[in-house]
């Protein structure tokens, strides 16, 4: 656990510190409305003030945004100590550095305290929303947390269907009925054991029944043959 714990806080870490220093970069060399070019119209550096959440969304529900940022960073952070998968790490480390770098914002930037507003500066054509890096992570984490679920990876570092998993462990070993490479616990199947035993037919009880014993019949070489009359 502890290895993992170290991903995620490195994770978050790297993704934290880099965000600040770009909004550092950013605020310090660019004025709003004035564009940088890196790529044509393709990939342009644009200083923009967001109150709302990412990709300018919600502009004006800064203190709504706020709270649900404490909300999710206390969440990662409690559930971070079930954590046995390495790529729930890296992805909840995303989710948590994305989440910090945009809280950092609303907490000192002006206007004022926790409703201070979100510093985006990255265009993607003019057709996509300005963001910034903490966006970027916080997006990548939400892809990775949706793919990991569809996989069946989950957070213990296990991998599979949850129900199968649960009715394999109530099989009662004790119980052959329960166990599925034993013929005689599928429905129809020829009784075995003392289940066998019990359904067979029952045998009639002869112990108050009384025999006479049967004649004596004398080999037919035994027998002498009937007097003959001579006078005859």
């Amino acid at each position: 656990m502890g290895r993992r714990i170290g991903v995620l806080v490195g994770v978050a870490v790297l993704v934290l510190a880099a965000d600040i220093l770009t909004k550092a970069l950013v605020v310090a060399h660019l004025r709003p409305g004035e564009p940088v070019h890196v790529l044509g119209d393709v990939l342009e550096l644009n200083l923009l003030r967001n109150s709302g959440a990412a990709f300018s969304i919600g502009a004006g529900d800064t203190i709504l945004f706020t709270a649900i940022a404490v909300i999710v960073v206390g969440y990662i952070v409690r559930t971070a100590r079930k954590l046995r998968s390495t790529v729930w790490a890296v992805t909840f480390g995303l989710l948590l550095g994305g989440a910090c770098g945009n809280l950092v914002d609303r907490i000192f930037r002006s206007p004022g305290l926790f409703r201070g507003d979100v510093v985006d500066f990255i265009e993607v054509t003019r057709y996509w929303p300005v963001f910034n890096l903490a966006d970027s992570a916080i997006v990548c984490g939400g892809i990775l947390t949706v793919l990991l679920a569809l996989l069946g990876y989950h957070m213990d570092g296990t991998r599979g269907d949850r129900a199968t998993g649960d009715a394999d462990a109530a099989r009662d070993p004790a119980d052959p009925a329960s166990d599925p490479a034993d013929p005689a616990s599928d429905v129809g199947g020829p009784p075995s054991g003392t289940a066998g035993a019990e359904s067979a037919p029952p045998v009639p009880d002869i112990s108050g029944m009384s025999f006479e014993p049967a004649e004596s019949v004398e080999p037919a070489e035994s027998r002498e043959p009937p007097a003959v009359d001579a006078d005859r």
